[in-house]
C-alpha cells in the first residue's frame, strides 16, 4: 500500500503544483487521469524522491519515502514522460549498464536479469540494435524493461502512450498488465482509455487537487440515466452550449457529437446514452473549471 498524505508543492514561480493531495494506493494498476499541467508529474516526481514536497508525507508499507528517499529508490521503477538514453549503443549493453547502477555486479546473474526482461518486454530479438533506431513504442517497452530490473515493488509510468501509434500503444498496454497484482503500479496519463482498459481503481486529478476517486464501473455507474447526446455541425456547437450542460464535443464524420449532463431529458433531440469513463472525466473537470473544449 502506498499511502500519501497532504502533499503540497509551490514552485519559485507561484504555482501551486499540489494543493493537499491525499490518497490510499493498493497493489495492483492504479490509475491517475488528468489533463496537461493537472499536477501528475508534479506528483509522480515528488513519489518518486526526485523532488521534496512543501508539505505532506509519502509512505510505502512502513517505507517513509521523504526521510528514507534512497530506501525507496532500492525497490522502485521508475519511467518518467521524458526518458532519455545513450542513442549510439545498444538496448543490451543500455540494459546491462542500468543492472550495475541497480546493484547488480555479478556478471551471471546480471546477464540473467537482462536478457529475461528484454524477452518480457520483446526486445530480446533487436537487443544488438542501437537505441536511436528504435520506433517510440520500442523505446517505451525499453522504459518499462528497465524500470523493472531489481524486481520494484513500486512502479511509477507518466504519460507512457502519450504519441505512439494504435499498435504500438496496445502492445504496451499488454505489457503493462502483465507486470504484476503484488507490486503497486500508477499510471499518470491524460488518456482514458488507458485507465478504462487497464485500472481497477483510479483518481482524476486537476488544478492540483484529487477531485474524483474510485472503481471506474463505479464512476460510471453515478452518471447512469444522464448522458444525452445530439451530432450537430460546427456552427450550431455555441449555441447548444447556452442551453444545455455540454460536457465534452467529440469530432464525428465531419460533424461533432456532444455530450449533455442532465437528470433528465434536456429535449432539443438529444438521445440517451449509456455513461463512459469519458463522460466521467470530462464531467468531472467541468465541475473543476477545468473542462477542454473539444474531445479527440
Amino acid at each position: 500500500m502506498l499511502k500519501i498524505s497532504n502533499l503540497s508543492k509551490t514552485y519559485p514561480n507561484g504555482v501551486e503544483a499540489l494543493k493537499t493531495v491525499s490518497l490510499d494506493i493498493p497493489a495492483g494498476m492504479y490509475g491517475l487521469l488528468g489533463p496537461n499541467g493537472a499536477g501528475k508529474s508534479t506528483l509522480m516526481r515528488t513519489i518518486a524522491t526526485l523532488q521534496q514536497p512543501d508539505t505532506g508525507s509519502i509512505m510505502l508499507d512502513d517505507l517513509d519515502a521523504l526521510n528514507q528517499p534512497a530506501d525507496l529508490r532500492k525497490v522502485l521503477g521508475y519511467l518518467p514522460q521524458d526518458f532519455g538514453v545513450y542513442p549510439r549503443i545498444s538496448a543490451l549493453e543500455m540494459m546491462d549498464h542500468m543492472a550495475v547502477l541497480k546493484g547488480f555486479t555479478n556478471g551471471k546473474e546480471r546477464r540473467e536479469v537482462v536478457t529475461g526482461l528484454l524477452r518480457q518486454t520483446n526486445l530480446f530479438d533487436v537487443r544488438k540494435k542501437a537505441l536511436a533506431g528504435f520506433s517510440g513504442g520500442m523505446r517505451q517497452r525499453f522504459g518499462i524493461a528497465q524500470a523493472l530490473i531489481g524486481d520494484p515493488q513500486l512502479i511509477i509510468v507518466d504519460e507512457p502512450t502519450a504519441g505512439l501509434d494504435p499498435e504500438e500503444r496496445n502492445r504496451f498496454l499488454n505489457l503493462l498488465s502483465d507486470i504484476g497484482e503484488n507490486k503497486v503500479v500508477i499510471l499518470s496519463t491524460h488518456i482514458v482509455d488507458d485507465v478504462t482498459n487497464l485500472c481497477p481503481r483510479m483518481a482524476i486529478i486537476a488544478n492540483g487537487q484529487i477531485v474524483r476517486e474510485g472503481k471506474p464501473n463505479e464512476l460510471i455507474a453515478s452518471l447512469a440515466g444522464s448522458i444525452w447526446v445530439k451530432t450537430v455541425d460546427r456552427a450550431d456547437i455555441e449555441a447548444h452550449r447556452t442551453r444545455h450542460n455540454v460536457i465534452s464535443s467529440h469530432l464525428y464524420a465531419g460533424r461533432y457529437r456532444l455530450h449533455v449532463l442532465a437528470d433528465s431529458d434536456p429535449g432539443d433531440e438529444f438521445n440517451a446514452q449509456e455513461a463512459d469513463l469519458e463522460d466521467v472525466y470530462f464531467s468531472t473537470l467541468q465541475s473543476s473549471d477545468d473542462t477542454p473544449a473539444e474531445a479527440a
